[in-house]
């Protein structure tokens, strides 16, 4: 199941299509058995907002309930992303930094968030760069004519965005 629905990158997108259209987060079938019926099973709250004063939180994320086995799962916006404080955008303007070669303090002074959490990112995306680039450059060439991970990651950016490569990498079964 893909975790991302690629066609939300904005927050306010998002709020709208939670009260106007919720079944484009339904899934197919659910990710724990297969089965293809998914009922709607409320939502959970999630702060998503980190502009200052973050007034659109907290932003609500659907539920679903599989019909045969006891499992929920949500799906999440491309603006969001699984299992982090921070959006897409604010990691794509951190590893810009980062990957221009600015160091874990120029970063954190730039950006105002702890240089732990600036170098879990670097890490994370050092860590999947190989899984990730291998399944990126089979979808778009082009970026395979960089090799170097910094120059290869800061064109990943500048063509797709980091949102935008972080839901294909989901929708393909790479898990972000």
């Amino acid at each position: 199941m893909h975790r991302i629905v690629g066609s939300i990158d904005v927050l306010a997108q998002h709020l709208v299509a939670v009260v106007t259209n919720p079944e484009q987060y339904r899934p197919a079938a659910c990710p724990h058995c297969g089965y293809a019926r998914v009922w709607r099973h409320g939502c959970y709250h999630r702060k998503a907002d980190r502009s200052r004063g973050g007034a659109r939180n907290p932003v609500a994320v659907l539920r679903y309930l599989c019909a045969a086995c006891p499992q929920t799962c949500s799906r999440l916006p491309a603006c969001l992303s699984p299992r982090r404080w921070y959006d897409w955008a604010v990691q794509q303007a951190v590893l810009l930094l980062l990957l221009s070669g600015v160091s874990l303090h120029g970063c954190e002074r730039a950006s105002g968030l702890d240089r732990r959490t600036v170098r879990r990112w670097r890490d994370w995306l050092h860590e999947r760069d190989e899984a990730f680039a291998f399944v990126l450059r089979s979808r778009w060439p082009e970026l395979g004519r960089v090799a170097e991970f910094n120059a290869f990651w800061r064109n990943v950016i500048d063509e797709l965005t980091l949102a935008r490569a972080m839901s294909w990498l989901d929708r393909e079964g790479v898990v972000p």
